[in-house]
C-alpha cells in the first residue's frame, strides 16, 4: 500500500467530507465514516484536521471557489443586463445536476450556525461576497445598489427552494422575477 503525504491525505479526506456532507449532512457524518470514506486511518485524520468543524471550514472554502467559479463562467461575457440574468440561467444547470442537495453554506448554517460562530462567518461572508458581486454587476447596468439585494434575495431563494422541490423550475421563476425588477429599476433598454 503507497503511504499518502499528507497533502494527499488532506485532499482525499476534504473529497469524502465534501461528498458525504452534501449528500447526508454534516451531523449525520462522523469521523469513522470520513476514515471509511477517505481511506485515511482516523489517528492521522485527527492528525490532520483538529477538530469535524475544521473539516467543515475547509470543505466551505472549497465550495466557495467552485461557487465563485460557476458565477465567474455565467458573467463573464454580455451586457451587465444579461451578466445579471446569467447568474439565473447558472443556477438552473446546477439544479438539474443528479447530486443536487440545495446550497451547502444555507445547509451548514441551517445545521450549525448557532454552535458553531466560524461556520456562521464563513457562511455569512460568502453570501455577502456573492451580494457584493451582484452590486458590481447592477452598478455596471446603472442600477441602484438595493437592486443586488433584491437580485441575491431571488437567488438565495430559489436555491432554497430548487432543494426542496426537487427540480429546476424555481431558477426560472426568479430568472422571470429578476428581469421584472432590472427592467422597472434600471429599464427593459439598459446596456
Amino acid at each position: 500500500m503507497v503511504r499518502l503525504d499528507d497533502e494527499a491525505a488532506r485532499a482525499r479526506v476534504l473529497e469524502a467530507a465534501d461528498r458525504l456532507y452534501y449528500r447526508l449532512g454534516i451531523q449525520a457524518v462522523g469521523m469513522d465514516a470520513l476514515r471509511a470514506e477517505s481511506g485515511v486511518p482516523l489517528k492521522r485524520l485527527y492528525r490532520l484536521f483538529p477538530s469535524k468543524e475544521a473539516i467543515v471550514e475547509q470543505v466551505l472554502l472549497g465550495r466557495r471557489q467552485l461557487w465563485n467559479s460557476l458565477v465567474d463562467d455565467a458573467v463573464s461575457t454580455g451586457a451587465p443586463r444579461q451578466r445579471l440574468l446569467a447568474v439565473y440561467d447558472a443556477l438552473a444547470r446546477w439544479f438539474d445536476e443528479d447530486d443536487f442537495r440545495g446550497c451547502v453554506f444555507i445547509n451548514s448554517f441551517g445545521e450549525l450556525g448557532t454552535t458553531a460562530p466560524r461556520i456562521a462567518e464563513i457562511v455569512r461572508s460568502h453570501k455577502a461576497e456573492f451580494q457584493a458581486r451582484l452590486a458590481r454587476l447592477v452598478a455596471e447596468a446603472g442600477g441602484p445598489p438595493s437592486l443586488a439585494a433584491q437580485l441575491a434575495i431571488l437567488a438565495e431563494g430559489a436555491q432554497t427552494t430548487a432543494a426542496i422541490a426537487g427540480n429546476s423550475d424555481a431558477a426560472t421563476h426568479a430568472r422571470q422575477a429578476a428581469e421584472i425588477l432590472i427592467d422597472i429599476t434600471i429599464g427593459a433598454d439598459a446596456a
